[in-house]
């Protein structure tokens, strides 16, 4: 048997890598490694008892993500074989939305999502960030510190998303509190999916009664003629995926901005772009780490390995992100390869622009109010929240001279 350590950690090669593992939130990259060390496709834990396998190579990630004759999105035949109390159940639990559907279902829920996003013009979801970046300076500017991500990032993402669709910001923190839980994939994992469903449906019964100017009641009166049910798992899917991995998008941007202070003057001097920080992010650190998971529709060799039926294939984004600059073509530089944070495929983020728009926004409407922004910890004791799923910082303390957002000279 053939073991190798990460630091105090050792990985067989004949055992699933444990992506449950509180060191793989802290050291994600070693866990890479001995997934690779696998070859393009390895063997991993989601859970205690929960296994799966892993993509790690480039190459086998885009002809899964585009084979759908082979591989589904649909989670029912795993389901029947994994504890009710299992702590992923949360994220990979069937549900009639666009995310677990697939073919002519999967079509008519996308194309729904499509057009209701759609309907959003930028100028108003610019606007909307930065009325919720304001709501906040309000209340972090005058203290000269803060969290970024308990203070800014998470509840930036609830008032905007809760503003989308047609929810009070007094909802805000309540949204914040389950999601964390489901993501997660912890102990509480079972108690969040039921406390944002709860608050789904909630948001769907009232829609359902009364419609406003919002997605959800876009989404009910849809020529696709979507039931309410429809409508509360299209809403489960969009407001889950819109919320966490944008502000861990926002939270790691950050705090790789923060973390060299000459780029960090670039971008506050207007000499490069914040989108650029934003990209790099989706290029190296992306939120969403290990997701996009599929399903073989019967026993398969795929890349070398034998996939059995009814076992999650996940596509692990960290680890091509990881793995780009090796597997970029001789002569290329590694940052003109395209990254696949968003996916590919028949199952491509549909909405990117507005979440590129949203991180973009808040990280620069941001920086404009409190510009001398400065980490109170350095990068590498920054801490990351547990999960097989995503990379997400626990927390982001900052200082800054205080100031109010009514001070004048503010940005308009």
């Amino acid at each position: 048997m053939t073991t190798y350590p990460l630091g105090r950690q050792a990985f067989s090669l004949s055992a699933p890598v444990r992506l449950w593992e509180d060191g793989f939130a802290l050291d994600p990259y070693g866990y890479y490694d001995a997934l690779r060390a696998q070859g393009p496709v390895g063997w991993a834990e989601l859970a205690p008892g929960v296994p799966a396998y892993v993509v790690t190579d480039r190459r086998a990630a885009l002809a899964l993500l585009h084979d759908t004759d082979t591989f589904s999105h649909d989670p029912r035949p795993w389901e029947s074989t994994v504890a009710d109390d299992s702590p992923v159940l949360g994220m990979m639990r069937w549900r009639p939305n666009s995310l677990f559907a697939d073919g002519a279902a999967h079509v008519r829920y996308r194309t729904t999502l499509i057009d209701t996003f759609d309907s959003v013009e930028p100028h108003d979801l610019r606007a909307r960030v930065h009325r919720a970046v304001h709501v906040l300076v309000s209340r972090i500017g005058p203290k000269g510190e803060a969290d970024l991500v308990g203070e800014f990032a998470r509840p930036l993402m609830a008032l905007v998303f809760n503003s989308l669709f047609g929810l009070p910001d007094s909802q805000s923190d309540r949204l914040n509190a389950a999601l964390g839980k489901m993501m997660e994939g912890g102990a509480e994992a079972a108690e969040g999916e039921a406390e944002f469903g709860g608050y789904v449906l909630e948001l769907i019964a009232t829609k359902a009664e009364q419609r406003g100017d919002d997605l959800p009641s876009r989404l009910l009166d849809h020529p696709a003629g979507l039931t309410p049910e429809e409508v509360t798992w299209q809403v489960f899917l969009t407001l889950g995926a819109g919320h966490e991995p944008t502000a861990n998008l926002v939270s790691n941007a950050l705090s790789r901005i923060l973390g060299n202070p000459l780029y960090y003057s670039t971008l506050t001097s207007g000499a490069r772009p914040v989108t650029d920080a934003v990209v790099e992010v989706l290029h190296h650190e992306t939120p969403l780490a290990n997701y996009g998971i599929h399903y073989a529709r019967r026993p398969v060799t795929f890349h070398g390995v034998w996939i059995r039926a009814a076992v999650p294939v996940v596509i692990s984004y960290g680890a091509l992100a990881y793995f780009a600059e090796e597997e970029v073509p001789s002569g290329r530089h590694p940052k003109d390869a395209s990254h696949l944070s968003w996916s590919a495929g028949p199952h491509a983020c549909p909405v990117k622009q507005h979440t590129l728009l949203i991180a973009t926004e808040a990280i620069e409407r941001l920086t404009q109010w409190l510009p001398d922004l400065e980490p109170a910890l350095p990068r590498e004791r920054l801490s990351w929240r547990p999960g097989p799923f995503h990379r997400s910082l626990t927390s982001l303390p900052v200082r800054f001279s205080p100031r109010s957002p009514d001070q004048p000279g503010d940005p308009s």
